[in-house]
């Protein structure tokens, strides 16, 4: 039992079994019904005969009697005519008269069913009446002057000979037919489950780990389909380890560097001849690595709510134009310690969008503080807020040295850090975060950069006179 529970098994059995199937309902429909058509064929025939006979009975010549008309037909159609006399209706007493033909017994009998049949009823009678060991096709009509009734009798014996000899060809051939289908579905299902096992090695493969092995079939069927599908589960799960492992040597890194820093700075100030001017410059240097490892702490914290879809987005409304006076108020000392001149422009009243208004906040942060950490002092920063047909948008807008175009399509990845012409530092994940946000609240961000001027673009679906706060 345990070889059947194999996929080449299985459909070496199928198709064994439908196979059968079809042997035997060829054997035990098709071949009774052709019986039956070759037995309805040869009483066709007699009846033929035996209308013929009575058709040409009022019309027969004074010298032609029942036993020369019962030989001439006999002859011709190779039947036995008979020929009854019907002596008497009650009780029925019929008699023979002729006899001619072979294929019948020796002696007729006036015990016949089909002949007393329709001598009875006086009209076309026909069966099948076995003599011994043989079977015939008789039909019988009584004459128009129903004083007689013609019996034609043919034996139906070499017709079921040859259905017997179809029967005993097609068992034989039956039992070729099974062996070669057990063979061929064997050979065909092993060649199956053969690719089905390589699936098999190739999902093993992925499961431990190891995503160097491409997945190759070429067939156009659902097996090469699946497989196709497997390699590219495979390339897409490589791609995940690989952005794993550098998720987690990046945050390393960036763990390591404040909790370094921190480190150097307690051991310097231990040392007590330190003035107090220089143990206030350490520890506010000390202040901001902890206020980095804050930020870092929540972005990854965010980042594996995102990753889990575990993070919930409200969607309400919110005005970007109070979006844009909160940020300017935010980072307007900021903006002046580093020598940025941060400004509101273009504020429409009307950008209402739906969104989650503090998710809307920090991507919004993540935008404005991109622009003053990584372009130099003097550089002009912009915030605005428009509507523009069923979007609005928040833009933050800097006239820095712009972003390279090499650079331009990794902005948004996780840990990508890139050299501006101003300071290339932070963790790299703000913009990633910023751009998952806006899409977790139906929303995106655009960049358009060239020397001279940088636009982040964060647009999201405008709120409507029906719209209705929902959440997601």
């Amino acid at each position: 039992m345990r070889h059947f529970r194999t996929v080449g098994a299985r459909l070496s059995l199928a198709l064994l079994l439908v196979v059968a199937a079809v042997l035997a309902f060829v054997y035990l429909i098709v071949t009774p019904s052709l019986e039956d058509r070759l037995i309805g064929s040869r009483q066709d025939q007699v009846a033929g005969v035996a209308r013929q006979v009575t058709d040409y009975w009022p019309h027969r010549k004074p010298s032609e009697t029942p036993n020369s008309l019962a030989a001439s037909y006999s002859a011709a159609t190779n039947t036995r005519v008979i020929f009854y006399s019907i002596d008497n209706r009650n009780p029925l007493s019929l008699s023979v008269i002729a006899d001619k033909g072979g294929g019948g017994s020796a002696v007729a009998t006036d015990t016949d069913p089909v002949a007393r049949k329709a001598a009875n009823e006086l009209d076309s009678t026909r069966g099948v009446v076995a003599r011994g060991e043989r079977r015939y096709a008789e039909a019988a009509e009584p004459t128009p002057d129903r004083n007689y009734v013609v019996l034609v009798s043919n034996s139906i014996e070499d017709s079921l000979g040859s259905v017997e000899l179809v029967k005993h060809r097609l068992a034989i051939s039956a039992l070729f037919a099974l062996a070669a289908a057990l063979l061929l579905g064997y050979l065909g299902a092993r060649l199956f489950a053969r690719r089905i096992r390589r699936l098999e090695q190739a999902a093993e493969r992925i499961a431990s780990g190891k995503f160097d092995e491409p997945i190759v079939d070429t067939s156009p069927d659902e097996l090469g389909q699946l497989a196709r599908a497997f390699d590219r589960m495979r390339e897409r799960l490589a791609g995940l380890e690989r952005a794993r492992r550098e998720f987690i040597a990046n945050a390393s890194h960036e763990l390591r560097t404040p909790l370094f820093s921190l480190g150097g700075h307690l051991e310097l100030l231990v040392d007590e001849d330190l003035d107090e001017k220089t143990k206030q410059e350490f520890l506010e240097r000390m202040r901001e690595q902890v206020d980095r490892l804050t930020k870092l702490a929540g972005e990854l914290l965010d980042l594996s709510r995102l990753d889990a879809g575990r993070l919930r987005v409200d969607r309400e409304p919110v005005e970007l134009a109070q979006i844009v006076e909160t940020l300017v108020e935010e980072f307007e000392a900021r903006a002046q310690g580093t020598g940025h001149d941060l400004a509101r422009d273009g504020v429409d009243g009307d950008a209402t969008g739906l969104g989650d208004q503090q998710r809307v906040l920090q991507v919004g942060r993540a935008l404005v503080e991109n622009a003053i950490r990584h372009t130099p002092a003097g550089t002009r920063v912009l915030v605005s807020a428009g509507r523009n047909g069923d979007r609005v948008a928040l833009a933050v807008e800097d006239n820095g040295p712009g972003i390279a175009p090499a650079a331009t399509p990794h902005v948004f990845e996780r840990f990508y850090r890139g050299d501006t012409g101003g300071r290339a530092s932070g963790s790299g994940l703000g913009l990633a975060i910023a751009r998952e946000l806006a899409e977790a609240m139906h929303g995106e961000i655009d960049l358009d950069s060239e020397p001279g001027r940088t636009v982040f673009t964060f647009s999201l679906p405008a709120q409507s006179a029906t719209s209705s706060p929902t959440l997601d």
